[in-house]
């Protein structure tokens, strides 16, 4: 494949509202949705509807709030893709493998990555700017970034950064 020449559109979503750390939640990769954070994703993910937004791939992390937002999504969609659980795209996860990955996807692709902050901030400031660049990334937000090479490091032009309240008025 020539990884110089690809186009690869990601989407890169960051989890819904969750619910704080508590003594009952034993650990932070259980912490689920709250009732309305998947109400406002529900709403949300009309907005991928409207504006024609399909995908070849979906990868979440594994966190339980990460992958009922990706559910909830593809849900909306009627979507038939299957999830892929990616550690990469844990809190702590490593983006050198992930872009590995990515650069092993076929050409002219839909890509949905669904994570957490810091990192997914992070991803997106190194893709299109080479190093650190910071944006913020709302709980509910989505990027979407077209990579246009992996040689000899990843870069991408971003097309949109949108907040919660961008995506609910789309869904409208």
């Amino acid at each position: 494949m020539d990884l110089e020449g690809i186009k690869l559109d990601l989407f890169i979503l960051r989890h819904g509202e969750a619910g704080k750390r508590s003594v009952k939640i034993i650990t932070d990769s259980k912490r689920p949705l709250t009732t309305s954070g998947k109400q406002e994703l529900g709403q949300i993910a009309k907005a991928f509807v409207k504006l024609g937004i399909t995908f070849d791939y979906v990868f979440s992390s594994p966190l339980s709030r990460a992958q009922q937002t990706t559910l909830i999504v593809l849900r909306e969609n009627k979507s038939k893709n299957s999830i892929e659980n990616l550690d990469e795209l844990r809190p702590e996860g490593n983006k050198m493998m992930l872009y590995k990955k990515l650069s092993n996807l076929k050409q002219d692709s839909s890509v949905l990555l669904v994570g957490h902050e810091p990192y997914l901030s992070e991803l997106i400031g190194e893709i299109i700017s080479g190093n650190e660049c910071r944006i913020d990334l709302k709980k509910a937000g989505l990027a979407r970034i077209r990579i246009v090479s992996f040689i000899p490091k990843i870069r991408g032009e971003l097309r949109w950064l949108l907040t919660p309240k961008h995506m609910k008025l789309i869904s409208n």
